[in-house]
């Protein structure tokens, strides 16, 4: 048996990492292709909280328009790292790059990407760019203003066990809205979009002194990427989508998609834990495990134990199957909760101080750019008929994923139209998505890579798991994407890679 520990207190923390990530009216305001980056980008050190191994990684900043209806208005700073091509012979550009979110910091993705086997080819073609986009980190900050006694504490509503929860969470909701209304004192947070973050990259492409730019966006950096890809066709070069939601903004029905992808990927882990049921006693077959999560869940609805509800109970899981490294971790806490019973230590999320959170900059960065891409449903009913029926066809998830958002609420936007994917332009776009992943499952690259029409390839994985090249493990997944970014190699159709192999 393995170690006992916390009853919640491992899956508690497997949920707090996972939180810590148009045109028409606003033209795209393009900027000049070419350039001196010797004069205009002056790299130098990295703030000491940006991963600095490998020591290669500089920053810099690059200043683009706050609003860009008014390009001569006030300016903000982006900033930018970069880990140098080492090989300018084989050097042919720039990779952008951007982890998702949006509200995730991007200076250190070059490092964790190294560090996960980004082959040495990659790394000779091209400098990696990473970034700090608007709102994030270093980059212009913003804040709701959140504490951590709010009852808001996380980016995905709680679950719903009926309507009256839906209730409780429209009046959080609005509340939120209105605080995140109340803090923008500087105009910040309503100029926060997908379509404003894409124009941001064409500056830092200009500045970087590049005729183009290719791209490498996991999770809602594909949104990014499928935005820029339609914006600026002709300054996009090589573009890489990883694990798509769908199109170019994240929207009720794209939130909904999670409880789908939520009961696409439970099975891998429920088969996992099965295989090892003499080790934690979860259930001998995967539908034993899958009794075992109602038998929890429905127990912490009623009794939480050690700072574990219900409601975080099955967002911690959701979270869980982000990666099979986190399978362990969580298979251990259901052991302790199964074992504790009700005689724990009782209570739900722990009180707080009224301390800014920790999470205040990435929770905001997702509202601000979420409600502004685009309008949401504002009927409370809306939700409530979403939850009782994604409560039925996704039990597992779907009355968290249908519930209502601050964005029903919204007073800073959307101040243009969400970006259409363009189907007209150079080809250029792979679109990779693991079959099984539990937030942006199959359907959003297959909708994506339909958009695009001729101008993509889809790259669909036998895998599991949110993010598929470096990330993943599937040979033919990496050998794909890998000879496209290196050498343009296209795929001349639609690309199924197999399982893995051991």
């Amino acid at each position: 048996m393995y170690r006992k520990r916390s009853a919640g207190r491992g899956l508690t923390r497997l949920a707090v990492l996972a939180l810590t990530g148009a045109l028409i009216g606003v033209p795209p305001v393009a900027a000049e292709p070419g350039g001196d980056p010797a004069a205009q980008v002056q790299w130098g050190a990295c703030p000491a909280d940006v991963p600095a191994d490998p020591p290669q990684l500089q920053c810099a900043t690059v200043p683009v328009p706050l609003d860009y209806s008014r390009p001569d208005g006030t300016q903000i700073e982006i900033m930018i790292s970069r880990l140098a091509s080492k090989n300018p012979d084989k050097r042919r550009g720039v990779l952008l790059l951007n982890p998702g979110g949006p509200g995730g910091s991007g200076l250190g993705l070059s490092k964790l990407l190294v560090t996960q086997g980004l082959p040495a080819s990659v790394l000779d073609s091209y400098d990696l760019i990473g970034m700090d986009t608007r709102g994030v980190g270093h980059s212009a900050p913003v804040s709701c203003g959140f504490t951590d006694d709010q009852a808001y504490f996380g980016n995905i509503p709680p679950y719903a066990a009926d309507d009256a929860a839906v209730a409780e969470q429209a009046t959080i909701a609005r509340g939120v809205a209105e605080q995140c209304a109340a803090n923008d004192h500087d105009g910040r947070l309503r100029q926060l979009s997908t379509a404003n973050t894409a124009r941001d990259l064409d500056r830092i492409r200009a500045a970087l002194g590049e005729e183009k730019a290719s791209f490498l966006g996991f999770s809602y950096g594909t949104a990014l990427g499928a935005a820029y890809a339609s914006m600026f066709p002709e300054r996009a070069d090589r573009i890489v989508l990883d694990s798509n939601i769908g199109d170019t903004f994240l929207d009720h029905d794209g939130m909904r998609r999670y409880a789908r992808g939520m009961e696409e990927t439970f099975p891998d882990f429920a088969k996992w834990a099965a295989a090892r049921h003499d080790s934690y006693g979860l259930g001998r077959t995967p539908e034993e495990v899958r009794r075992t999560y109602f038998t929890l869940a429905e127990r912490l609805d009623k009794t939480p134990v050690d700072g574990m509800d219900g409601g975080l109970f099955r967002f911690s899981n959701f979270v869980t199957l982000y990666s099979e490294s986190s399978y362990a971790a969580a298979a251990q806490s259901w052991q302790s909760l199964l074992e504790s019973g009700n005689a724990g230590p009782a209570g739900g999320r722990p009180p707080g101080t009224g301390a800014p959170s920790p999470n205040d900059n990435g929770w905001s960065v997702f509202l601000a750019v979420t409600c502004n891409d685009i309008e949401w449903p504002e009927d409370v009913g809306t939700y409530r008929r979403a939850v009782a029926e994604d409560r039925e066809k996704y039990p597992l998830y779907g009355a968290a994923a249908a519930n209502i958002m601050p964005c029903a609420y919204w007073q800073l936007g959307p101040s243009e139209p969400p970006v259409p994917v363009a189907a007209d332009g150079p080809a250029g776009v792979l679109v990779v998505q693991n079959r099984r992943d539990p937030v942006t499952p199959l359907r959003g690259g297959e909708s994506i890579d339909e958009k695009f029409g001729e101008r993509s390839r889809l790259v669909s994985v036998d895998g599991s798991g949110h993010g598929a090249y470096v990330l993943g493990t599937n040979p033919c997944a990496s050998n794909t994407v890998t000879g496209y970014l290196v050498d343009g190699t296209m795929p001349e159709r639609d690309v199924t890679c197999a399982a893995a192999s051991g």
